[in-house]
C-alpha cells in the first residue's frame, strides 16, 4: 500500500514539474514574439512611430485577422524601419515578421495585445477639418465603428486616437484595393470619399487624446 501511496505521488509530482516547465517554455516562446512585436509597435503595443499603428488594447479577434491577413499576403507589407533591439537601423515588413508564426502564436500574440491598454497618440490636429469628419463618420461609420471608432468590441479595430499618417495610408490602401474590405458596404462608402473626406476623418480620429 505504501509503494503504491509513493507511486502516485511521484506521478503527481511529475505532473506538476511539467506543467511547470510547459508553462515556462510558453512564456519565454510569448515573451521572444512580443519582444520582436515590441521593437516596433512599443513595448506594449503603444507605438511612438506615426507610421506604425498603436495595437495595444485591440480586440484579439481583429489581431488576429490582421495577422493572418499577413501571413497571406492580403494586406500590403511596406518596408519600415526597426525602431529598438538588436536590429535596430535595418530593415523588415509585416510579410517577413509573421511568415514563420503559427496558428497558436498569432492565438496567442493576439490575446496578449488584447490584454493591454490603448494608449491615444499625441499629435496635432487641424480643429475645423476634425468637425467635419465627425460629421461624416456619424454619417457613414458609426454603425461598425461604434462610439467614434474607440470600442475594441467592435472587431473591427480602434480608430480613435490612431496615427494619423498611419490611418491616412490606410485610406489610400482601401482605395486603391490593395487591402481587402471585408464590408461590401464600407467598400462603397470609401469609394465615395474624396481626398477632403479622408483628410476630415484622419484629423477627427486624431482629435481624440
Amino acid at each position: 500500500m505504501l509503494k503504491k501511496k509513493t507511486a502516485f505521488a511521484l506521478l503527481a509530482c511529475s505532473a506538476v514539474f511539467a506543467l511547470s516547465l510547459a508553462s515556462g517554455a510558453y512564456a519565454a516562446d510569448l515573451s521572444k514574439l512580443t519582444e520582436t512585436c515590441g521593437n516596433c509597435h512599443g513595448k506594449d503595443g503603444d507605438s511612438t512611430d506615426s507610421k506604425i499603428p498603436i495595437i495595444g488594447g485591440m480586440s484579439a479577434e481583429y489581431l488576429k485577422g490582421q495577422l493572418v491577413a499577413y501571413t497571406k499576403k492580403d494586406r500590403p507589407c511596406p518596408e519600415t524601419e526597426i525602431k529598438a533591439g538588436p536590429k535596430k537601423g535595418t530593415k523588415t515588413d509585416m510579410c517577413q515578421v509573421v511568415k514563420d508564426l503559427s496558428d497558436s502564436d498569432i492565438k496567442d500574440l493576439a490575446q496578449y495585445y488584447a490584454g493591454k491598454k490603448f494608449v491615444r497618440a499625441k499629435q496635432k490636429f487641424d480643429a475645423a477639418l476634425a468637425a467635419k469628419g465627425k460629421e461624416i463618420h456619424s454619417a457613414n461609420c458609426e454603425k461598425c465603428h461604434s462610439n467614434s471608432g474607440s470600442v475594441a468590441s467592435d472587431d473591427a479595430g480602434i480608430l480613435a486616437g490612431q496615427w494619423m499618417p498611419y490611418l491616412d495610408e490606410t485610406f489610400k490602401e482601401y482605395k486603391s484595393d490593395k487591402r481587402p474590405q471585408s464590408e461590401k458596404d464600407m467598400r462603397h462608402k470609401i469609394e465615395k470619399l474624396d481626398q477632403a473626406g479622408v483628410d476630415a476623418l484622419v484629423n477627427y480620429y486624431g482629435s481624440f487624446q
